[in-house]
């Protein structure tokens, strides 16, 4: 337990107070700035990507002049085209979603929810974040060394990711992709050990495990699951580097022609480097899912007045997935040529965690049940996760089972479901989070019209476009080809690539008014009560914007669980963790 003590005085200087802060708020806040801005980049790229595939050999004078090399003539090259693929599946995924759900609100909230004043390693935590800044500038920067951004796609399957010569981005621009992942490993290792040493040993007086939030359970499981995986993909991408530079075959057979040369290359499989990435891969998936999903569960009762349905439960559930999603990673190799037997046992472990996630899904429906409903734009979103959640959910279903996935494997199917999954729920949780914590960030409120306005431009559009995708994959249309104008058996999908690509322009476009209402709100919004939520957790006991320390002299203490809202005897539907029990009952 953190023992009380005095705050620590506040740095005076700006660049130690805003740039190179050891606070962890600031930090936080970096982060999800940073998220921000590569999500602007990532979005950008997904634009490329559609009007490609909407109108395919489409002359683009303007594009030519931003793209001289990719867009030579205003026309598309297929090479580019799988720099674009590559590049913002891997921007989205780790420089967006994982900064702003792990690295932003995993350090602006866990003190603050736990009752310390800071990370237990605020040096190391402002290492983190240093650390992951280089990774997104190489990771940008790769599409202007010599044979352009990385072209193997984001999953860098060797060959094309080992034998430099393979396609053009498979040059420097590979290596620039490998070397900013493994700066992205380094920080997320390091804030992960920050997140569990923190968690387990600086919560205050009272705050047990089981009075914690469960966002903070969701990003403690989270940080557990990348510790365990994360080290696979770094120990693969140091490999591949040797295959790359050093003449070493672990990933490259015997055998291999590149341009009518013989590679002399033996000894090595291709599938070792799957065996390692998917053993990242599948983890990281709950590594983004889990704390949205905690997130979730955390402003549910804000804006029911009644607490969460099954908290314990919710937590074993949390655990288990987190259990499973280790021993799965193989259901993304069903077309490897595995044994049907070990590919059951895959499928087994895959569909297992329907179980504990179906039980997460039903107490956040129960959670709803009887309360007192207010929809806010954070509770609008919030309704989002749980919609996609459930719809999302049955699309793993036909794919963890190695029958039907080796008939939609590399299907539009796959991208369907993985962006209803990765990119609905999370980036749906996110903006939940951030028009909820707004206000203890920065003081002031975001414009509850304008983040009404973005949900229903975001919400529908999201279905709209990954629902199409659905319908592509059962239809047959790979993913990863740079035109399907010239498939006669796909002529009846052709058209829907127009239909998705305005709709994803509609998507993109929403996130602007977002972004708007968050930088226009740091300045200009309505200032904002101490609790405008009226909620029950500790951070909202502190000052709005909580000051260096988070607390006064003493740190608070912690007398009851974070969900005591309409607890029969109370004077009021909100008993924040601070009440002592002789005030108002204790309902856990």
């Amino acid at each position: 337990m953190a023992e009380l003590a005095n705050p620590v005085h506040q740095p005076s200087s700006f660049l130690r107070r805003y740039i190179f802060s050891q606070d962890h708020k600031v930090i936080g806040i970096q982060y999800l700035i940073t998220a921000m801005f590569m999500g602007i980049v990532g979005g950008l790229l997904a634009m490329l990507m559609r009007i490609q595939l909407a109108w395919p050999g489409q002359n683009m004078p303007l594009l030519s002049k931003l793209f001289p090399d990719g867009m030579a003539g205003g026309v598309m090259k297929p090479e580019f085209y799988l720099s674009l693929i590559t590049m913002h599946g891997t921007i989205m995924i780790f420089f967006v979603v994982s900064l702003a759900l792990v690295g932003g609100f995993g350090n602006f909230l866990i003190p603050l929810q736990i009752g310390a004043r800071d990370m237990a390693f605020p040096f190391l935590n402002m290492l983190s974040f240093w650390t992951i800044v280089p990774g997104c500038l190489i990771m940008m920067g790769s599409f202007f060394v010599e044979g352009g951004a990385a072209a193997s796609g984001w999953t860098a399957y060797p060959p094309l990711s080992a034998v430099r010569s393979a396609v053009p981005g498979s040059n420097w621009g590979q290596t620039w992709w490998i070397v900013g992942m493994a700066l992205f490993i380094i920080s997320f290792t390091m804030g992960g050990l920050n997140f569990v040493t923190t968690i387990l040993d600086q919560r205050t007086k009272g705050m047990s495990m089981m009075r914690m939030p469960l966002v903070v359970w969701a990003l403690f499981i989270a940080s557990v699951i990348g510790l365990l995986t994360f080290p696979a993909l770094l120990a693969a991408a140091i490999l591949l580097l040797f295959d790359r530079h050093f003449g070493t075959s672990f990933y490259l057979p015997s055998g291999l022609y590149f341009g009518n040369h013989l590679l002399p290359n033996k000894g090595g499989t291709p599938l070792l480097w799957q065996h390692l990435f998917w053993f990242l891969g599948h983890p990281e998936v709950y590594v983004l899912i889990l704390p949205a999903l905690g997130i979730t569960l955390d402003l549910l009762p804000v804006f029911t007045r009644k607490p969460v349905f099954g908290y314990r439960m919710t937590i074993y559930c949390l655990y288990a997935i987190a259990i499973l999603s280790m021993i799965v990673w193989g259901h993304h190799m069903y077309v490897s040529g595995m044994s049907p037997y070990v590919g059951e046992f895959f499928a087994i472990g895959t569909l297992s965690i329907t179980l504990p996630s179906t039980i997460i899904g039903v107490n956040m429906i129960a959670s709803l049940w009887g309360g007192s409903l207010r929809f806010p734009a954070p509770m609008l979103f919030v309704i989002g996760v749980i919609v996609f959640f459930g719809t999302g959910g049955f699309g793993g279903l036909f794919l963890g089972n190695a029958t039907s996935d080796i008939q939609l494997h590399d299907t539009y199917f796959v991208v369907g479901h993985f962006h209803l999954m990765i990119g609905g729920i999370t980036l749906l949780a996110a903006f939940a989070a951030v028009y909820y914590w707004f206000p203890k960030m920065f003081g002031r409120m975001m414009s509850d019209r304008l983040a009404k306005l973005h949900f229903w431009l975001t919400f529908p559009t999201f279905y709209a476009l990954f629902l199409v995708m659905h319908y592509q994959g059962l239809a047959g249309m790979p993913r990863r080809y740079y035109a399907f104008d010239k498939y006669e058996f796909l002529s009846g999908m052709v058209k829907s690539q127009v239909h998705i690509s305005l709709v994803a322009f509609v998507l993109g476009a929403a996130q602007f008014i977002f972004l708007f209402n968050f930088f226009w709100s740091i300045f200009r919004g309505a200032k904002a009560e101490p609790n405008p939520w009226n909620a029950a957790t500790l951070e909202w006991t502190t000052a709005s914007p909580p000051p260096h320390g988070n607390w006064g002299e003493e740190l608070p203490e912690v007398h009851r669980w974070p969900y005591d809202y309409s607890v029969p005897g109370a004077a009021s539907d909100c008993t924040p963790q601070t009440v002592p029990p002789g005030i108002a009952p204790v309902a856990m």
